[in-house]
């Protein structure tokens, strides 16, 4: 004698759980595209000695790092060039844009664009993006700009 499995018909909680499944996954595409770089930041949360200089620092997914500095634009203008000095990157050009400056510089396979935002008179955002070709992203040295930057400022 053979017991063959035989199939049962969906109860309504099985076509019901479906059914919601289906609608998450449907919304879930529909948003992805809503999402932008910034929108999917995840931040830097660094442990031991090293939290208070990493904790927020922001990277985003194009590979751009940023940190907000309790300091004026042109403070942290002044410490993101001798950071620059420090490192042996060449400062291309520096100009004045809507709500604050962009730095470009270059090293020896790197290409750096800064920008500075004032957000007050006393705080001002910092974003790095290091670049070793057209598609390929650095965020490491940005990182360690943003980094240096802070530590000219008088940081640990």
């Amino acid at each position: 004698m053979h017991y063959y499995a035989t199939r049962l018909p969906p109860t309504h909680d099985t076509i019901a759980m479906h059914s919601m499944t289906s609608r998450i996954i449907v919304l879930a595409v529909a948003v992805l595209p809503l999402a932008g770089c910034e929108a999917i930041a995840i931040t830097a949360l660094g442990g031991g000695a090293s939290a208070g200089v990493s904790a927020g620092i922001s990277h985003t997914l194009g590979g751009t790092v940023s940190r907000t500095f309790t300091a004026s634009l042109p403070r942290v203008r002044a410490a993101a060039l001798a950071a620059l000095q420090r490192m042996h990157i060449d400062v291309d050009s520096t100009r004045k844009v809507e709500g604050g400056e962009e730095i470009n510089a270059k090293s020896l396979n790197r290409s750096i664009d800064i920008e500075l935002e004032e957000i007050s008179p006393n705080a001002t955002r910092m974003s790095v993006s290091a670049k070793s070709g057209v598609f390929s992203s650095d965020s490491a040295t940005g990182a360690e700009i943003l980094l240096q930057t802070d530590r000219e400022m008088g940081g640990p």
